[in-house]
């Protein structure tokens, strides 16, 4: 039987904020369907977890962590989930607070938190051959597990595999903290050195067995200066151990037949109503009813990266020139929230500004939108395109990172055969945005090839069990 503890520092349902807690809530479930696994899930226990979840706990152990020169409380509760055992690290000052992350003290937080899972394996008697690690805020438990804890019973075989799930977010810091935050002492220096200053991705990139990334564009991509964010080299470095896995989705969360939050239900053997979910949001919106107004989506980050300037760039030609509507859904910098209440006020009619974050109207909007849009100047793996995807929205995306591993190009060949699943475009190009954008109307327009299009796109299969697969036999290397 393989062990495996997947470590991280969020995972649905119980507390998330965005795509890794999408991947820690399903991978591991994934994983757990092969009986010969025993598969557990680590994360801190925040005060978002609900009521509902910590009734159901378990309090394992209750024990001290040291952190440098403190001595902290740590209370391990647990519970089950499908086939999957969750522990929760217990500790009020650091995780019972408003929202996950951005606090001053993220840094020892989560150094806590690292140190406390390790320590843990001791206390509950449960060592792992695989610990899977993700992003920085796990970043140093492969750190503490080489310079601390190897040597004793137990832990001498612990194999790591560090998943980098956006290298944007690196978890830097002033070397004047080394020892008084991360418990290190500067024999630790080369490790955790990067460009002057401490870099905890870094130092899990070169401590780590494996380091995994969530596309295979990705893992190509991060290798190269425009998109390693200044860590491709340190990546070129250990290229060997590097490899990307694209994640996958929960087939059962986003289900357009069971769903209980969209105004209908459909599937791809029977997708016609689909268009009762349109007419519902358009009703709901207060914009014209009308199933031949082709319907834009954005469901997103209102970031930069997320290609925001792009559309920023043609939205006014494209809602000012051509019969569509477009609805953005998210939050994000303050430029862009303008931008779009601004063309949501002068285009009344067919523009809908939503800045908030509301997973249940996401997936309402997924059920009605024709066209799902998805221009991101870089995107790792990226979730949207795959529940886009299953609900029957047409994808319009850059072909960068897990965009490109997932959405192919439209195409016909002479005997009229409909290859791809979606529009895509390789320049970072707002004309190019455009032109796939009125391309993928022109073909919506035509209703005996968008239902055969549409039945097409819903039938891809977006599930975790491959990426499990994928996750299952690297983990084999490992022995």
């Amino acid at each position: 039987m393989k062990k495996i503890l997947f470590a991280c520092s969020e995972a649905m349902p119980f507390a998330a904020t965005g795509g890794l807690g999408d991947v820690a809530g399903s991978l591991p479930a994934a994983l757990a369907e092969d009986k010969e696994n025993d598969v557990r899930v680590v994360l801190p226990l925040y005060g978002a977890v609900g009521d509902e979840w910590r009734r159901r706990m378990k309090t394992e152990r209750v024990f001290t962590v040291p952190l440098a020169w403190r001595q902290l409380y740590c209370g391990v509760k647990s519970l089950k989930k499908g086939g999957v055992t969750y522990y929760f690290i217990d500790n009020e000052y650091y995780f019972r607070r408003e929202g996950l992350y951005g606090h001053y003290d993220d840094g020892e937080r989560f150094a806590y938190f690292c140190m406390a899972v390790l320590a843990s394996l001791g206390e509950l008697g449960f060592f792992p051959d695989v610990l899977h690690v993700n992003d920085w805020q796990t970043a140093l438990i492969p750190v503490y597990l080489d310079c601390i804890f190897r040597r004793r019973p137990g832990y001498e075989k612990i194999r790591t595999v560090f998943t980098i799930h956006n290298i944007e977010y690196q978890g830097q810091y002033h070397f004047g903290i080394l020892g008084d935050v991360f418990a290190l002492d500067y024999d630790q220096y080369d490790r955790m050195d990067f460009g002057g200053g401490i870099n905890l991705m870094k130092a899990a990139i070169v401590t780590a067995d494996r380091v995994t990334t969530v596309s295979p564009r990705y893992a190509e991509e991060i290798c190269t200066p425009a998109f390693g964010r200044g860590l491709d080299g340190v990546l070129r470095e250990n290229r060997g151990k590097l490899s990307g896995i694209l994640n996958g989705i929960d087939c059962a969360y986003y289900n357009p037949g069971t769903d209980p939050v969209i105004a209908a239900r459909y599937n791809w053997q029977r997708p016609a109503p689909k268009t009762e979910n349109k007419l519902a949001l358009q009703k709901n919106l207060d914009l014209p009813v009308s199933a031949d107004i082709p319907l834009l989506a954005v469901v997103s980050r209102l970031v930069s990266h997320k290609g925001l300037d792009l559309l920023a760039a043609v939205a006014g030609r494209l809602v000012g020139e051509h019969p569509v509507q477009l609805v953005v859904l998210g939050r994000g910098d303050e430029t862009y929230e303008r931008f779009f209440a601004e063309l949501a006020e002068q285009y009344p009619r067919q523009v809908r500004a939503l800045l908030r974050y509301d997973r249940d109207l996401a997936k309402r909007i997924y059920a009605a939108a024709d066209l799902f849009l998805m221009p991101s100047r870089t995107e790792p793996c990226g979730l949207s395109q795959m529940i886009a995807s299953r609900y029957g929205a047409i994808p319009v995306i850059h072909e960068t990172g897990g965009l490109a591993d997932s959405i192919h190009g439209y195409y016909e060949d002479e005997n009229g055969d409909m290859h791809g699943n979606g529009f895509t475009f390789a320049n970072y190009s707002a004309d190019e945005l455009l032109e796939r954008t009125l391309a993928a109307v022109e073909l919506w327009r035509d209703s005996a090839r968008r239902a055969r299009f549409v039945k097409k796109i819903m039938r891809v299969d977006f599930s975790w069990e491959r990426s499990a697969a994928s996750y299952a036999d690297l983990y084999n290397t490992l022995n």
